[in-house]
């Protein structure tokens, strides 16, 4: 009986620490859990991005929001969207209050490029990932970060568009040059002063028309900050002052602002439909009124700024990093680049290329 009860009392202290181990087993691999949900979120489903858009009224803006939305849904994260209102104090208080709000990243369309340092200093303050979309920060802040990101295009590629389709409206149109002096004389609308697509389509777009082989005289150009109605005023200053006699060509930053300009030439019986009375207008971003225009005729041509996959790699690298993957193509399903736009695994850059949509090709984006 002694034995009998000896072997069942070594059985229970074998049961018990074989127990004893398994809670302890069990108890480190919920700490290590614990420990590796704090360095890398489980999964696109608690990622919660904050996003600031440096004006909600603007056309191209306006598509890129809702892609994003759409993107974020797809991945079942969640995306917080403010509008800044274009003052970038009132930017810089949204951070703050998305910080605050436990975001673990940021997407930000800054309104002052100027601001993206102090912008990234307060991401780093609070080791959070921040995307930059659309307006491209210098590549010394971008730098200044090791979890900072840029997603947008290359300006210079929709300027040189821009001036192809005038170039090839020329050749095609011999009768476009009014005075027969063999130059195309044109006038610029262009976007916020400083900022770089605003330089550097305006420098692209004559240049690309010299190319072709053509001279190219600005009779008049200014800032309409890509904006419809300045653009309608400014083109109706312009009509007093240069004549539409004289005026051959309208380049535009943007598709608001060429359409602005188009409002002011229909006032004066331009651009409905009288091939006497036409002016061929360009513009950049292949918007839907945009397409509309190109449509009805009153507006020759512009260049698609891709704002679904400018908005879908802007989401999908913040999700990503805000889930502690690693931002490379496998992760984000773009290309990266380094700040000289040479391909780069674990680079910092994802440019979405333009394309030119001119009547050949313009019902294929409606």
């Amino acid at each position: 009986m002694k034995k009998i009860l000896a072997v069942l009392m070594a059985a229970a202290m074998i049961a018990a620490a074989t127990t004893g181990c398994g809670s302890s087993s069990s108890s480190s691999a919920a700490t290590s859990g614990a420990a590796s949900g704090a360095a890398s979120t489980a999964s696109a489903k608690d990622v919660y991005i904050g996003s600031c858009i440096y004006k909600f009224d603007d056309t191209f803006m306006t598509g890129v929001r809702n892609a994003m939305t759409a993107r974020a849904t797809e991945l079942g994260a969640k995306l917080d969207l403010v509008d800044s209102q274009n003052k970038q104090a009132t930017q810089s208080e949204q951070v703050d209050t998305y910080i605050t709000k436990g975001v673990n990243a940021l997407a930000i369309n800054p309104v002052d490029l100027t601001a993206a340092a102090p912008l990234i200093e307060k991401a780093k303050a609070a080791s959070l990932p921040i995307v930059f979309l659309n307006r491209q920060p210098s590549d010394t802040d971008i730098a200044s970060y090791d979890k900072a990101y840029y997603v947008g295009a290359d300006a210079k590629q929709s300027g040189t568009m821009s001036g192809e389709i005038i170039a090839d409206y020329f050749k095609a149109h011999k009768d476009a040059d009014k005075n027969k002096d063999g130059k195309i004389q044109y006038v610029m609308l262009q976007g916020e002063p400083g900022h770089q697509d605003a330089t550097l389509r305006s420098q692209a777009a004559p240049a690309a028309i010299e190319a072709a082989g053509f001279q190219t005289e600005a009779l008049a150009k200014d800032t309409a900050m890509w904006d419809k109605a300045q653009a309608t005023n400014l083109m109706n200053t312009w009509i007093t002052s240069v004549g539409l006699d004289k005026i051959e060509a309208i380049l535009a930053n943007n598709d608001d602002m060429a359409l602005g300009a188009i409002e002011a030439l229909k006032a004066q019986g331009y651009n409905t439909g009288d091939s006497s009375k036409y002016i061929p207008v360009v513009g950049v971003d292949a918007t839907a009124p945009a397409l509309e225009a190109m449509k009805d005729g009153s507006m020759l041509g512009t260049v698609l700024n891709d704002a679904k996959n400018q908005a879908k790699a802007t989401v999908n690298i913040a999700a990503a990093a805000a889930q502690g993957k690693p931002i490379n193509e496998e992760n984000v399903g773009y290309k990266l680049y380094d700040a000289t736009g040479k391909e780069q695994a674990d680079g910092h850059y994802v440019w979405i290329n333009y394309v030119k949509v001119t009547t050949d090709n313009y019902k294929d984006y409606i």
